[in-house]
């Protein structure tokens, strides 16, 4: 299962935001990494530049690779709306994202593990697909076994009220995927029209 398995607080710093982890080290070492640091001239990024660097915080904020990520947008863009906000859609209507959404997980990495770990249902059916489309009207839970393990249920953290397109109930342990969320909803910052106009060239 391919997956970024590499240093993740240089990601961080390069975008100089929490892109992967908590970002704890972003105002002790907030330089872009490099020999040189804060002292090395770095030039103005161009146009293109911004675009693929936009893409590519994407790409690393959700934990998805090139092939599936364009395929993801070849989806946004078949569908009516704004292909921008269609494919943030898409990547939040991910069951991994979903069930870090949740609470359920601590991180996106963390609630993948669950998911392919084939501790995660989908309308009682257990998927072990990560980058499986859920749709409104879908219910996520946990299996049984899963449900009642401490290993599991220590990383519950809660879900975020402001996540207003899920449900959770905390008795039956399982939540509801109600609509897709609106873009003002999401709180990750990308701008997504610089990744359109970086895939219509």
């Amino acid at each position: 299962m391919a997956r970024y398995t590499g240093p993740k607080t240089k990601i961080s710093r390069i975008f100089g935001e929490p892109i992967l982890g908590n970002g704890k080290w972003l105002n002790k070492n907030s330089n872009p990494p490099g020999q040189h640091g804060a002292s090395r001239k770095r030039k103005s990024l161009g146009e293109y530049a911004l675009q693929l660097r936009e893409k590519q915080k994407a790409k690393y904020t959700y934990g998805v690779l090139e092939r599936q990520f364009r395929k993801t947008f070849d989806e946004a863009a078949r569908r009516r709306g704004v292909t921008g906000e269609n494919l943030i859609k898409l990547l939040e209507a991910r069951l991994d994202n979903t069930v870090f959404r949740l609470g359920l997980s601590a991180s996106r990495p963390g609630a993948r593990q669950l998911v392919s770990h084939k501790h995660v249902t989908v309308n009682g059916e257990v998927v072990n697909v990560p980058s499986f489309q859920l749709k409104p009207g879908d219910i996520i839970g946990l299996k049984p076994a899963s449900g009642v393990n401490s290993s599991i249920t220590s990383q519950f953290r809660g879900k975020n009220a402001k996540f207003n397109w899920l449900d959770w109930n905390e008795t039956e342990q399982k939540g509801t995927f109600i609509a897709y969320p609106e873009r003002e909803s999401v709180p990750e910052n990308i701008k997504e029209q610089l990744i359109v106009e970086l895939y219509s060239k």
